[in-house]
């Protein structure tokens, strides 16, 4: 019950970072906001990690790996970032839910692993879920909605590195080494667009990584009790809180065909994650957004 409780305060801490970081790219670029994320994570994260856990740490089983997750995890939070600074929070939300469907596909592609028809039916009625979000030929579709899918391919592949490995590094070591490489990477990147914020705007950067770090180390904290293959589908909660705060702070409420695709999704990707773990075929790491 405890790795219960720990699991769903994160996920419903973390959306309030997504509606911060929404907030905050009205007003300067979202790259800028995806930098703040980054480096001011790792301004608080680094600190408390090595005076409370540092006996937790270890160097990296397989570094390139390792890189390589990072650079996916990077991927995931720029393309959803951008969504989300034009696209609702639920409807980005829901189209980077298509992650657990890649990830079977990939799985039967690139690993080589032995699917069945259960998890393909799964697969391809999840896939007519994003249709139907999506709604081509009847809405204009927007670079914003592909890149909400985008999220969901980037958190896929995120998802098939960690499965190259003999074994998984620790979930604190992995918010480490993925903030890191993340704020090192921003910071190339960020200052083709820099416009210096403003004094509530370094605060709101400074709140959305704190919000975010919180969100990370209740996820953490929640491992210690249980395995995260066991907490997979409470991740979906996520999209509670998301949508409550689209609507109370930015008059967002999804509509009918979101709902319908929303819940066919989840539907189908809680369906592919509990039978993944019946079957006890793979590892399961959290997310790191």
């Amino acid at each position: 019950m405890k790795a219960i409780i720990l699991n769903l305060m994160a996920w419903a801490v973390l959306p309030i970072m997504d509606g911060m970081a929404k907030h905050l790219s009205t007003e300067i670029h979202f790259l800028e906001v995806v930098w703040g994320r980054y480096i001011f994570m790792v301004a608080i994260s680094v600190p408390i990690t090595f005076v409370f856990f540092k006996k937790h740490l270890s160097w990296p089983k397989n570094i390139n790996i390792q890189l390589a997750r990072s650079i996916f995890l990077f991927l995931s939070t720029i393309l959803f970032f951008y969504a989300i600074s034009v696209i609702s929070l639920a409807e980005a939300l829901t189209l980077a839910f298509v992650s657990p469907l890649i990830v079977t596909l990939l799985s039967a592609i690139l690993l080589k692993e032995q699917v069945g028809y259960r998890r393909w039916t799964a697969v391809i009625v999840g896939f007519i879920g994003a249709i139907i979000v999506i709604r081509p030929g009847f809405n204009e579709i927007s670079l914003a909605t592909f890149a909400g899918l985008g999220t969901g391919i980037a958190d896929a592949f995120y998802v098939i590195t960690t499965r190259k490995l003999s074994s998984i590094d620790s979930p604190l070591l992995t918010l480490i080494f993925t903030g890191l490489s993340g704020a090192i990477l921003i910071s190339i990147i960020v200052p083709f667009v820099w416009i210096t914020p403003n004094y509530t705007q370094w605060l709101f950067l400074i709140g959305l990584a704190a919000v975010g770090t919180l969100g990370h180390f209740f996820l953490i904290l929640s491992l210690k009790f249980a395995e995260a293959s066991k907490l997979a589908p409470f991740a979906y909660f996520e999209i509670v809180t998301n949508i409550i705060i689209g609507y109370y702070f930015f008059g967002d409420l999804p509509d009918r065909c979101i709902w319908i695709g929303l819940i066919i999704i989840v539907a189908s990707g809680i369906y592919i994650t509990t039978r993944e773990h019946l079957l006890k075929k793979v590892k399961t790491e959290p997310m790191i957004r």
